[in-house]
């Protein structure tokens, strides 16, 4: 069915991370099919670092930690605006709530399947359901809900890097495409590969192949731990940025490595979406879902055992999305598993 062209967009999509990177995409798309429209993003304080030097976007921060006094001053900031589309692009309860405060004539949310928490309530148009979908195109559904059509490796995906941020980069990676970067945490720790694992692969990486091994990661303490626990662990010295760049930065370094080794994160859809080759490490998560789209081939995936041994059932008999966040699920990963991955690539 054609529909007029919209000339306002709102698109609400608040974390995470690696969420957001797919959004990148989709806006992208929305500028090039209509580019006389005025696109709004609302979009969590973290997450906006990722994207704000996108040009020609109106961004809306909303920071998830204010609570009540947030919400509020959103209603007010939104007071007067009325958008002829919403895409409402997260179905928790938090984003559903803030959905409810945007004044759109088109609202577009999720397929009943991917739905939860009142998210139908807030809509009055769904994407299409479509069995097995990878997070990125869905994403992309958004779109073609308005009439684009597109494939996703048509279109530049990569975060906007800053030549400050490359120099930083060129410092710690004077020879590009040479380091191989590990990023070994999730936000969530039962996403997380075993230090023995990652020290094993890093050592491999510097003994066989002759190549740096560069450790990045957040502030956190679980990541700045984690870190010296695979330095502890390893016997050669890898470099260790945990917790001393900036995103910016850490951008930068993923754009000049080798590659990436990473658990199912942010940093592992970044790389991605620079072209970086990514050997994703997935077992309490599935990789057909939400893996690096275009380094599928490299990634280290044992979701469909991890379903059999904790669940009593095969991955596709899972609801679509469904985690297996239990101890012992990413021991499935094996050392020999990821060097195999690494040959492929280096």
């Amino acid at each position: 069915m054609t529909k007029q062209s919209p000339h306002s967009i709102c698109l609400l999509r608040l974390s995470a991370l690696g969420d957001v990177c797919h959004c990148i995409a989709l806006v992208r798309a929305l500028q090039e099919q209509f580019p006389n429209a005025d696109i709004t993003w609302i979009i969590g304080r973290s997450e906006f670092r990722l994207v704000q030097a996108m040009p020609e976007i109106e961004f809306i921060v909303f920071d998830k930690r204010s609570g009540l006094k947030g919400r509020r001053a959103l209603r007010r900031q939104l007071s007067g605006w009325r958008f002829d589309v919403l895409l409402h692009a997260q179905v928790s309860a938090r984003a559903n709530l803030l959905g409810r405060m945007v004044k759109a004539k088109r609202r577009i949310g999720f397929d009943k399947e991917r739905s939860r928490e009142g998210h139908g309530w807030v809509i009055n148009e769904r994407i299409a359901a479509v069995p097995f979908q990878h997070q990125a195109d869905a994403m992309l559904e958004f779109a073609r809900a308005l009439g684009v059509e597109l494939d996703l490796n048509d279109i530049d995906r990569a975060p906007a890097i800053q030549d400050e941020d490359r120099e930083f980069a060129r410092k710690h990676q004077p020879e590009a495409g040479h380091a191989v970067l590990i990023s070994p945490c999730s936000s969530h720790p039962a996403r997380n590969w075993i230090v023995d694992g990652y020290a094993q692969v890093a050592d491999w990486v510097i003994e066989q192949i002759g190549r740096p091994v560069i450790l990045i990661g957040g502030p956190s303490e679980l990541e700045r731990q984690t870190a010296v626990e695979i330095e502890h662990a390893m016997r050669h010295t890898p470099v260790n940025l945990v917790g001393r760049d900036t995103l910016g930065q850490a951008l930068a370094m993923l754009e000049r490595a080798a590659c990436l080794i990473a658990p199912d994160s942010g940093p592992l859809h970044f790389a991605d979406a620079m072209g970086t080759p990514v050997v994703g490490l997935y077992a309490s998560t599935w990789s057909r879902r939400s893996g690096p789209y275009r380094s599928l081939k490299y990634c280290v995936d044992r979701f469909p055992q991890a379903a059999e041994k904790f669940c009593g059932k095969s991955a596709e008999k899972l609801r679509w999305g469904a985690r297996i966040e239990k101890s012992g699920v990413m021991d499935l990963i094996q050392y020999e598993d990821v060097v195999a991955k690494l040959r492929l690539i280096l």
